[in-house]
């Protein structure tokens, strides 16, 4: 069983969160307090925070093993990506509901990260790639499969069993529709659009 520490400066909050986890049989709370200089108990395994934006954690301040789960209204992407940074687990919005907070808990007392979904895609450098204007074609992407393996295009037009004009026109089509200013970019391009593999 999870045992949780409930941190909420709230006596409502504090109450609201004991009551959800009480009744479910699979966490344990082995505390409720306003701030941790007033816990003095076992460590826990996860500590629930009620968080209020702006404010910081000082995670490693009395008990530092435990993983913790913070709740806020919207803390933005700069203060999930502080959150994380800090050795926060699991961020949730205050509106979650029940099973998402267990969820949330066990999967960060297993050392599992937990994220809002849109704070994901917000958190990746490319989340998603671009969809392309204009597909490629199936020769294209042969083509871009063998510049992907460093071949040259006097190699590749004997590969096919077509001129090297005919080459250049494909790699210059290909680095159009993929927007890349060089061989290596349309290949980089390739691979984040799942047109080919390494």
């Amino acid at each position: 069983m999870t045992r949780v520490l409930v941190l909420a400066p709230s006596p409502v909050a504090r109450a609201g969160l004991e009551s959800l986890l009480r009744g479910t049989g699979t966490v344990e709370v082995i505390g409720s307090v306003a701030t941790l200089a007033e816990y003095s108990g076992e460590d826990p395994d996860v500590v629930l925070a009620d968080w209020e934006n702006g404010e910081d954690f000082e995670i490693t301040d009395g008990v530092p093993e435990a993983a913790w789960v913070v709740m806020a209204d919207d803390p933005g992407l700069s203060g999930v990506a502080e959150a994380l940074r800090s050795g926060i687990r699991a961020v949730l919005l205050r509106h979650s509901s029940a099973s998402q907070i267990l969820a949330a808990i066990e999967a960060a007392a297993a050392g599992f990260v937990v994220l809002q979904p849109g704070d994901l895609e917000g958190l990746l450098v490319n989340p998603q790639p671009a969809s392309l204007r204009e597909p490629l074609t199936p020769r294209e992407v042969e083509v871009l499969g063998m510049l992907a393996e460093g071949q040259s295009n006097k190699s590749i037009a004997h590969r096919l069993g077509i001129s090297e004009h005919t080459v250049k026109f494909h790699v210059t089509s290909i680095m159009g529709k993929l927007n890349a200013g060089s061989r290596t970019e349309a290949v980089t391009q390739g691979i984040r659009q799942g047109l080919i593999m390494l």
